[in-house]
């Protein structure tokens, strides 16, 4: 009956565990992850005979989707750039509108 528990606990953060490894949240997805592991082992302790087959899965998946955040978060590098074109067009618009407002108060 433990065992069984333990499964579902864990089969419910090994899905919020992908979701999370899908999601661009860096290495907060290994909050979800170290449960699944946890309850996984834990129903893996409580198998007997040939029952560890859903434990053991889930424990491929907990070590995989680790991996997986792991890598991510070394091999993948969020980098923001400058983008010269919209900046140039930012100082020409200023310019443009310093110019009207100069225009106007030489109308008054």
């Amino acid at each position: 009956m433990r065992r069984k528990i333990f499964i579902g606990i864990a089969v419910f953060f090994a899905l919020l565990s992908i979701v999370f490894t899908i999601l661009p949240l860096d290495t907060l997805a290994i909050v979800p992850i170290v449960p699944t592991a946890v309850f996984a082992f834990l129903a893996f302790r409580k198998s007997e005979g040939k029952q560890w087959h859903a434990s053991r899965l889930l424990l491929v998946i907990s070590a995989l989707l680790f991996v997986v955040v792991i890598g991510k978060h070394f091999l993948i590098s969020d980098e923001v750039e400058v983008d010269q074109q919209f900046e140039q067009k930012k100082v020409q618009s200023e310019k443009e509108t310093a110019k009207e407002l100069e225009e106007l108060e030489g109308l008054e």
